[in-house]
């Protein structure tokens, strides 16, 4: 069951979860895990790079004669164990992509999801009426005020794609300036910032959306 919510953050009433999230979630746990591991992997640049021993300048005569100096043979200032020297099995660049199938993303966000109604962290909220046009005005909605947002729980808050030119601006306007609080929309929608979040609010539009969405791959699994 989750709560809906009004523009003021006041609860009107319950709402059953959707069929599509109201399965198990322990078997798709490995799904979870390589969907967020492949979201947090995939935006590496992998651009690290040291110098090996045969990139670094200098180094092109023998530091001292072979014997006779007492000292350790040495062929190049530039060997590793000299400063300034090449690195030993240093970073190189690198592509740190994953991939992961369509069938595994669904069933990963699906449990995702899932997860957060069993616990009831999913929030829904009726936009009717909602007029965003301070950051304390979603403070107080999310929160109950604004001084409690500076510790709050971390809150996801979604939106619809479609809701994007109405909704969606004021609140992703309104939120950006709260730590605690992300917004996006369905089209952007990651398995890790579900995890992530202790608490999820769901514009009706949005918790509509998802229901459709996932509904149909779960009648059809």
């Amino acid at each position: 069951m989750a709560q809906v919510i009004d523009a003021q953050g006041k609860v009107v009433r319950e709402q059953e979860t959707p069929a599509a999230f109201a399965g198990e979630t322990g078997s798709k746990a490995n799904a979870v895990f390589r969907a967020v591991f492949r979201e947090l992997a995939n935006p590496r640049a992998g651009t690290h790079k040291t110098k090996k021993r045969d990139e670094v300048s200098g180094g092109g005569r023998k530091p001292w004669r072979q014997k006779g100096t007492g000292r350790a043979r040495q062929g190049s200032t530039r060997s590793p164990q000299w400063t300034h020297g090449g690195v030993v099995f240093g970073p190189q660049p690198r592509s740190y992509v994953t991939s992961l199938n369509k069938k595994e993303r669904r069933a990963a966000i699906v449990a995702a999801l899932s997860d957060k109604f069993r616990t009831g962290a999913v929030a829904v909220l009726d936009t009717n009426g909602l007029a965003l046009a301070k950051t304390k005005a979603l403070a107080a909605l999310l929160f109950g005020s604004a001084k409690a947002a500076q510790n709050g729980t971390r809150t996801l808050v979604v939106y619809a794609a479609s809701e994007e030119a109405g909704v969606g601006v004021p609140l992703t306007r309104t939120g950006r300036n709260l730590g605690s609080v992300k917004i996006t929309h369905t089209g952007a929608l990651d398995v890790k910032d579900v995890v992530g979040c202790g608490r999820l609010v769901l514009t009706t539009a949005a918790h509509d959306a998802l229901a459709a969405q996932y509904g149909e791959s779960h009648a059809s699994a």
